[in-house]
């Protein structure tokens, strides 16, 4: 593993592809084009809330094109990644939100798709003609041993042909290895996901006899030390930790869109979500002394905004205010919740 570099949360990798570069720093847009799939993966993790026909970006279900634009727009999004179940099941839509994304940041916003699909020359030259940057193929298990003589190794080729950076992208398991070699000889990069347990997955990874690495995460046991093993079988390898997913991608996401979501008073965590504080008032009259009584302290407009509910305020003058502000028919909360607009809360600590 000489030449294997080791990132954060157990990730490590020789060769990075542009989607990976930009997914690291949480730049990337997930674009969830389609719930539906014809195939059958003993491990996918798709929820059954999802596995239908739906399109989301990030966690916003789609329902026009400025849906896309502001989602993309809320987390200053250099680039998109194309999902699914099977997205190439509805191309049309994808080929549209290529053009769409490009059409509105500009050639350099990135764009990767996933497809257990193996497309024609004329399908991928569509993409490509589209946008797409770069694609990554997902073949089934029973045909890991014999790609050399699967319709994956021409898609990959003529993926390479139209200018697209192609790569396949599996879970770290048994069989994996052969794919490596394969992936070598192609010239294409590997993507190695360790194996994780879900709601969806979790009865027939039982049955296979997967078992869980420890009592705190969802990882399989033994994914992560198989990619280790088979890491210099391709020169062009990556590994991507599930706590690397869950800790450091996710987190940095939230950061970007807290960035560029939050208010004058929003503090951002470490964790990419925002603190402030709140006072709830349900009286209509009680919330006009509620005003006076916080103009004439003098607290700055761009501090606090008035809600049907009551008034946000940064957490730090609520701390300082609490005492003169508070009644029996006024509640007092400092709020830790997601930076989206019904964002979920994480707490929410009374004063």
């Amino acid at each position: 593993m000489s030449n294997i570099i080791q990132g954060e949360a157990g990730s490590f990798y020789s060769f990075l592809s542009e989607g990976c570069k930009l997914c690291q720093q949480g730049a990337k847009m997930v674009l969830f084009i389609t719930g539906l799939c014809p195939k059958d993966c003993f491990y996918c993790p798709v929820s059954e809330e999802r596995r239908i026909d739906a399109t989301y970006a990030n966690e916003r279900k789609i329902l026009t094109d400025k849906d896309v634009l502001y989602e993309a727009r809320q987390m200053n999004a250099l680039g998109t990644g194309i999902t699914g179940g099977e997205p190439l099941l509805r191309k049309k839509k994808v080929l549209h939100y290529i053009r769409l994304l490009k059409n509105n940041f500009g050639p350099l916003h990135h764009i990767h798709m996933y497809t257990s699909f193996a497309p024609d020359k004329e399908t991928l030259e569509e993409l490509a003609e589209a946008g797409l940057d770069e694609i990554r193929f997902h073949p089934p298990v029973d045909q890991w041993n014999i790609l050399e003589d699967t319709n994956y190794a021409d898609s990959i080729k003529f993926a390479k042909e139209t200018g697209m950076e192609a790569g396949i992208e599996i879970p770290s398991i048994d069989g994996a290895d052969k794919v490596a070699l394969f992936a070598d000889r192609a010239a294409c990069f590997l993507n190695l996901n360790e194996l994780e347990f879900s709601d969806t997955n979790a009865d027939a990874m039982k049955k296979l006899n997967f078992k869980l690495r420890d009592e705190i995460s969802n990882s399989v046991a033994g994914s992560e030390e198989y990619a280790q093993r088979i890491s210099s079988d391709c020169r062009k390898i990556h590994f991507c930790s599930s706590s690397y997913k869950d800790a450091v991608q996710l987190r940095k996401r939230l950061i970007r869109i807290a960035e560029t979501t939050a208010r004058a008073f929003d503090e951002i965590s470490e964790d990419g979500t925002i603190y402030y504080g709140h006072i709830e008032v349900p009286d209509p009259d009680d919330m006009k002394i509620l005003k006076y009584e916080l103009s004439e302290m003098d607290i700055p407009c761009d501090m606090m905004e008035i809600n049907p509910d009551g008034i946000d305020i940064a957490w730090w003058i609520l701390e300082d205010l609490k005492e003169y502000v508070k009644n029996p028919s006024r509640k007092l909360h400092i709020i830790e919740k997601y930076p989206f607009k019904d964002g979920m809360i994480v707490e929410k600590i009374p004063l």
